[in-house]
């Protein structure tokens, strides 16, 4: 299993950008998906869907950022509009068999990471 993440970058606060996260050689139908971001101790979940097609926002990006997927062509997305400078970081694509446990550090697969910075 494979998430290869795209569409980071530097953007001034306010502007958007769109991850994409594409999923190679993962056989699950159920399973856990989401963009998370690093954090000292623990990934931070910024938006994830779950088995049931339960969509959780981190209350700091609720209303700005939107996270869907495409099936079919097996990719996640995050649009992120109205950005921040607080929103800067390392965000990950993560998947997990199963629902998405409670310790974000359990998540089965990660990508390897695409650097988001805003500029004030």
């Amino acid at each position: 299993v494979r998430l290869v993440e795209s569409g980071g970058g530097s953007v001034d606060a306010g502007g958007s950008l769109r991850l994409s996260c594409e999923a190679f050689g993962y056989p699950y139908t159920s399973y856990c998906i989401g963009w998370f971001r690093h954090a000292p101790n623990e990934p931070e979940r910024v938006a994830s869907i779950d088995t049931d097609d339960e969509i959780v926002y981190a209350d700091s990006v609720k209303g700005r950022f939107t996270i869907s997927r495409d099936k079919a062509k097996h990719t996640l997305y995050l649009q992120m509009d109205k950005l921040k400078p607080e929103d800067s970081g390392m965000f990950d694509c993560g998947a997990h068999r199963g629902k998405c446990p409670l310790r974000l550090t359990n998540m089965e697969y990660w990508g390897k990471g695409i650097l988001v910075t805003i500029s004030s």
